[in-house]
């Protein structure tokens, strides 16, 4: 939901005044800063313009004192000094303690602290403020072990001590290798004697130190001449930030040598492959912003600040993946640039230049050498927590609209699903389901009997999600509000009082979810029994959470207002959305202690995806819409957050039948899939549009729920791996740099599917890129291609362009039932697309899909594998015996494989055979098989129909 008002809606003048002043169906620009009116993003901005002015004559101010460097158990650190003058020009230091610390994990982390501001007390610093820099950024995105290596080898040699240069060996065999100079200062970082990340190759490294502010403001008089402008105080949209600590930014530039392609940083609206933000097209001569903000009809093709912040950036190139992770949880600019190509990669490829200012805290930043891009994720997702193995029923689709207005409305629409014949999991409901938007209420004329609701969806094994936001209405006798206000557990001003603001409710505190009492406080409104009942089909959506604060400045919270540990919000914006999703996390574990929890957030930080899934917020009914959320996924999803969706139709507005139904046959692949529109949109709920687009819908629909098997077993994969479930090009054809800028099309999850949306109107054809020699076939059809390039695609209205690349085995379920968790025993086939030399395999995941038994071994893990050497498909287990194992297996035991479908072997020795045989538990049977034959360009169809095998067990198909 965005901030803009709602018909029919009772809301204060106030917020009536101001949504009637924002037109409709636009973003807008106004309310949100650009890089000019950020003080610290201007003054760094600067000073880069400053250094490139200089060239080679630049001589920065900052360098390591040698005397101070030591090295010791993986931990290599000292001083950088800043020479700094006063107002007479008089030289002094200012101290910068650093650590290079080299983990266990492969990956380094270089921080950089402020000395005065960390050992004694400043005086006059406001009492109310921690005089240190916010330092805990790493405390909530990071759970990964810190543990330095005590193998890591310093390697210096005499003459290069004497020079001030410092080397550490580290990693997997030693095969990194950090190179740290102390003037000018710069860390490269090297593998297998390659630079591939440089830390200050421009000398941009900038940390504002302490300093009170001047009794005379006088410009001329300040010791720093570059811009003093704003450094104690700030005003935009007529709100003025006060800054009582005084300046604080940071900076490092960060250059990746000979990569032409970086990707991440999400929430952008924008390509997939980061654009350059200065000397580029002339487009985008704004830096790409993180900070989360409630921002409606987003811009696309823009790098405005959207609704949640993942400070990673991967690089590519042929044979290399490498990536960093900025950990910082204030605003944060990013400028790129592109330099020319280096004569010694043979002009091949340019380098990537980037620079990362954020507004305070210190710099904490870390480095991931890879080599490939399933090493990157594997170590950033050993930093920051994997995926969580979401429950399967998360994985169907999700029915949504502001709002359901009743008991009878939601039930008519479950009702209605099921005569349509379309599956569905979860129906959601926005705030008009409340008492005047109080959270954990209901508005008892439209909603009398919750629980008995609940339990009528309950019994289809479907679920009931409710929204639940930050901002809690300041009302006498509201008992939520009346036990935070009491205990003190809100946001508050600078001067200690409680923080009220504008939202949805009116006037409202916001929960200050950094607080552990806070929390404990907020696990208490979920209890069972207290909150909807003892329903257990209850999930929750958590929007809002940027925080979006109608009347604050860039529609959130001031940045003076004070959370737990007297910090600042400006210190940790991007975090809040996230401390907010995990106290609601820890609320859904209280409450049903065995089961997995499904909560969904708008606003998100790095390690986000440890706690539940995002959607990319309020899109809008229109081609272009839909054209930018594959690029969109694709970097939440390198970024870490794979279970990441769309509103399916656009949230705005109202789509014609044609997009409506592009839009779902897209959706049924992406990791969240939910349909979703705003209170003044038409309704439509799949059967609205009429045929054939009801039809076309259901078919997509129905296409997703066949998928889950493959699609489970995916995010089993993400969870322990971080392989996203989206997946570009370059994952599997990483050595493909031509396919490095594609953005329209991906690889999805285990199934080896390379899907491409249509998201032009009117298109009945497309042209699909292959990465790669390997042979592809049409899913639908079975129609080969092979051969890197792009292939022409007929893709009629009734078909979704997906092509199928040799090699995989993926898992259906073919049987069609009203939710996933139906599904649980239904028997499986397994599609086997042979790749070019006639092999294939695939994994297969399974456990009870809702408990978190799995974590205690109850799980089945299957690898299936045909082998063209004896035409035999075979399943092995992946898993170590255990009890819990044992029991799980035995709970599906009748689970059978229905069907085994080989696409493009040679059939030859078929033709005068007509069966195969089959293998489990020592026995052996023959079983018939059909077979269609290779013609006009299609490949070879054998189908295995009811093989007599069970999923349990190790089994055998001779073809």
């Amino acid at each position: 939901m965005a901030a803009i008002a709602r018909k029919g809606t009772v809301l204060t003048t106030f917020v009536l005044l101001v949504l009637m002043a924002v037109p409709v169906l636009s973003a807008k620009k106004y309310l949100f800063k650009t890089c000019e009116q950020a003080s610290f993003c201007r003054r760094n901005r600067a000073y880069a313009d400053l250094a490139d002015s200089r060239g080679a004559a630049w001589e920065p101010p900052y360098a390591i004192d040698p005397s101070t460097v030591t090295f010791d158990a993986g931990v290599l650190q000292g001083t950088i000094l800043k020479t700094v003058t006063d107002s007479t020009g008089a030289p002094s230091n200012v101290e910068f303690p650093f650590q290079l610390v080299f983990l266990e994990s492969g990956s380094a982390r270089f921080v950089v602290d402020e000395k005065q501001r960390v050992e004694s007390p400043i005086a006059g610093f406001p009492e109310s403020l921690t005089q240190r820099r916010y330092n805990e950024a790493s405390k909530w995105a990071v759970t990964g072990d810190l543990t330095p290596d005590i193998g890591a080898v310093e390697s210096t040699t005499d003459d290069e001590r004497k020079s001030a240069v410092y080397r550490v060996r580290y990693g997997p065999d030693r095969h990194f290798e950090a190179i740290v100079q102390a003037k000018p200062l710069q860390i490269r970082f090297y593998r297998d004697g390659e630079p591939h990340v440089i830390l200050n190759d421009r000398g941009l490294f900038n940390m504002d130190q302490y300093r009170p502010k001047p009794a005379d403001m006088d410009e001329s008089k300040l010791d720093d001449k570059l811009d003093i402008k704003d450094m104690w105080e700030e005003n935009f949209g007529g709100k003025e930030d006060k800054k009582p600590k005084g300046p604080e930014s940071i900076a490092l530039d960060v250059t990746f040598p000979d990569y032409e392609h970086v990707f991440g940083i999400p929430e952008h609206a924008d390509q997939f492959s980061l654009r350059e933000t200065r000397g580029g097209d002339g487009n985008h001569n704004e830096p790409y912003r993180l900070f989360n903000v409630d921002i409606f009809e987003y811009e696309v093709n823009s790098p405005m600040a959207m609704y949640g912040a993942i400070p990673f950036m991967q690089a590519h190139k042929k044979g290399s993946s490498v990536a960093i992770f900025w950990a910082n949880g204030a605003e944060t600019w990013i400028d790129i640039t592109k330099t020319k190509p280096n004569p010694e990669s043979f002009g091949i490829r340019k380098s990537t230049q980037t620079h990362w200012i954020s507004e305070s805290g210190v710099i904490d930043v870390y480095i991931l050498l890879g080599p490939d891009p399933s090493s990157v994720y594997q170590q950033y997702g050993l930093l920051t927590g994997f995926t969580s193995l979401p429950p399967i029923y998360a994985l169907g689709y999700h029915q949504c609209r502001w709002n359901y207005n009743s008991e009878e409305d939601v039930l008519e629409v479950d009702a209605n699903f099921d005569s349509y014949g379309i599956p569905y999991d979860a129906i959601w409901l926005d705030i008009e389901y409340t008492d005047g938007k109080k959270y954990f209420t209901w508005l008892k004329s439209m909603f009398p009997t919750p629980e008995k609701m609940m339990q009528v969806l309950d019994k289809r094994k479907r679920k009931l999600v409710t929204i639940i936001d930050p901002h809690i209405k300041k009302e006498s006798g509201y008992k939520v509000y009346e036990g935070l206000s009491k205990n003190e557990l809100a946001v508050k001003t600078d001067n200690g009082e409680e923080f009220n603001g504008w939202c949805w409710p009116g006037e409202s505190a916001w929960i200050d979810t950094f607080n552990p009492k806070a929390v404990e406080y907020w696990k208490e409104q979920f209890k069972s029994g207290k909150y909807c009942g003892h329903e257990n089909n209850l999930l929750i959506w958590n929007d809002m959470n940027e925080p979006s604060v109608f009347n604050g400045p860039e529609v959130s919270a001031p940045r003076d207002t004070i959370h737990y540990g007297n910090w600042e919000h400006r210190d940790i914006h991007n975090i809040y959305g996230m401390t907010f999703i995990n106290a609601t996390v820890q609320a859904m574990q209280a409450r049903q202690p065995r089961q997995r929890p499904f909560v969904l957030t708008r606003s998100f930080f790095a390690g986000s995806q440890r706690l539940g899934a995002v959607w990319t917020g309020d899109n809008a009914a229109t081609w272009d819409y839909l054209r930018i959320v594959t690029p969109m996924l694709l970097s939440h999803s390198v970024a870490g957050f794979s279970f990441v969706g769309a509103d399916v139709g656009g949230f705005f507005g109202n789509p014609t039948s044609e997009l409506l139904t592009r839009w779902y046959q897209a959706g049924a692949f992406y990791p969240f899939f939910r349909g979703h529109a705003h209170i003044e949109s038409k309704r439509r709920e799949p059967w609205l549009p009429g045929e054939p687009y009801t039809s076309l819908i259901r078919t997509a629909i129905r296409m997703r729920y066949q998928l889950l098997p493959s699609i489970y077993t995916a995010f089993h994969r993400a969870s322990f791996d971080g392989v996203p479930i989206i997946r570009a090009l370059f994952l599997l054809a990483p050595d493909n740099e031509d396919a490095l800028g594609i953005d329209d099309q991906f690889f999805f999850g285990e199934t080896g599917l390379l899907v491409k949306p249509i998201v032009q109107e009117g298109a009945t054809s497309t042209e699909i890129y292959l990465p790669d020699e390997e042979i592809y076939y049409d899913y639908l059809d079975q129609t080969i291609y092979q051969g890197i390039g792009y292939k022409h695609i007929e893709a009629p209205l009734e078909k979704i362009p997906i092509l199928a690349r040799g090699g995989h085995i993926l898992v259906r379920r073919d049987r069609h039932r009203r939710s996933a968790t139906l599904m649980s025993h239904d028997p499986l086939t397994l599609v086997v697309h042979l790749d070019k030399t006639g092999n294939a395999a695939g994994v297969l995941y399974l456990d009870d899909g809702e408990t978190t038994a799995y974590s205690r071994g109850a799980y089945l893990y299957r690898f299936f594998i045909f082998n063209v050497q004896d035409n035999i498909l075979r399943s092995r287990s992946m898993q170590a015996s255990s009890a819990s194992n044992r029991s799980f297996e035995k709970s599906i035991d009748d689970v059978r494989i229905e069907k085994i479908i080989v696409i493009g072997l040679d059939t030859d020795k078929l033709k005068t055979n007509h069966a195969v045989e089959a293998f489990q538990d020592r026995k052996s049977w023959s079983t018939d098989i059909h077979i269609t034959e290779a013609a006009d360009r299609k490949a070879s169809v054998v189908t295995v129909r009811d093989p007599k095998i069970f999923v349990t067990g190790d089994w055998s198909i001779q073809f």
